[in-house]
């Protein structure tokens, strides 16, 4: 009994002997967290480098006088647009783009959507097509151009394949002013709609099967499923699929360049072709003015349209 009395006692004796616990260094957390400007500072940079700094020159740039024929660069206000007003090339440009836009937008949503119903099931046969479809938007613009030149020429292709219905029949598609922009918003709408029609699929597949089953139960046609359940959860990838389209529209160079330039006359002098020809005739300083107003275009059109179409989501 003693020993184990005098045991408990030396063990309290060497604990009390024993120093307190030293508490490890803290790191700062300034210093903990400092190293992930580390990931970020490269992306940081080409940004600012490539998007900020141009944007922003592009601006100051705007209003100025700057061209290949003077030796300095002096601020001129509004005179640039003024300039481009009175030219008519500023609302010609405008109007022909936002047509252009609008067309392509519509087709290229339409023709999409319709391709997304055919291919909806899930099989060898449709995953071909999908692939077959999708081959447009793997062609650089530029060649799509020369490709849609030569097929749309008068003695293209599409003529001769309507000459089999209409003997003789022959018409420059792109030689007319109407069918020409006409013609070229399609073109663009055929470019891209292999990549809207895979996000209507897969909006397609996102609708439970039990809504549509249910709806067949119930005594629904095949339209009345599309238009009562299939469509208006459609929302989310309609507001994709028309926001992409119309903005990616209104940003259209390379294939007009490489096939109508613009021309016949200004029928196709979209405000990218119409910065084009003025910086290519020396005049930056009016080219920019024009870069800024696609850039307020984009804006004006694309936030209402975002906003609306949000809207129509929650709302559906």
């Amino acid at each position: 009994m003693t020993d184990t009395a005098d045991g408990i006692a030396q063990r309290r004796s060497t604990t009390a002997e024993r120093p307190p616990p030293q508490a490890a260094p803290r790191r700062s957390r300034r210093g903990k967290d400092a190293g992930w400007w580390l990931f970020i500072a490269p992306a940081l940079a080409l940004v600012v480098a490539f998007f900020i700094t141009p944007f922003v020159l592009n601006i100051r740039f705007a209003f100025t006088d700057w061209s290949g024929y003077a030796n300095a660069i002096a601020f001129n206000g509004l005179e640039n647009f003024r300039g481009l007003i009175d030219q008519g090339i500023l609302w010609q440009s405008i109007k022909v783009t936002v047509i252009y836009a609008v067309v392509a937008m519509l087709v290229q949503n339409a023709f999409s959507l319709c391709m997304a119903l055919l291919l909806l099931r899930s099989d060898r046969v449709n995953g071909f097509f999908r692939s077959f479809f999708f081959l447009p938007v793997l062609i650089a613009p530029v060649a799509a151009g020369y490709i849609w030149s030569a097929i749309l020429a008068p003695n293209g292709p599409l003529n001769k394949f309507i000459g089999l219905f209409d003997a003789g029949f022959s018409y420059a598609w792109l030689g007319h002013p109407t069918s020409a922009l006409l013609s070229l918003a399609c073109v663009d709408a055929w470019k891209w709609s292999g990549l809207i029609t895979l996000v209507y699929i897969a909006g397609l597949h996102a609708v439970p099967e039990s809504l549509i089953e249910a709806a067949t139960v119930d005594g629904a046609n095949a339209w009345q499923r599309f238009w009562r359940i299939r469509f208006p959860l459609l929302a989310p990838a309609f507001t994709f699929t028309v926001v992409v389209s119309m903005l990616g529209a209104i940003n259209a160079f390379d294939l007009i360049a490489s096939t109508t330039r613009g021309g016949p006359g200004t029928a196709t002098n979209v405000l990218n072709i119409a910065m084009f020809n003025q910086y290519g005739s020396g005049f930056f300083g009016t080219a920019s003015s024009l870069n800024l107003v696609v850039t307020v275009l984009v804006i004006a059109i694309g936030l209402p349209l975002i906003t609306y179409l949000r809207r129509r989501e929650i709302e559906a």
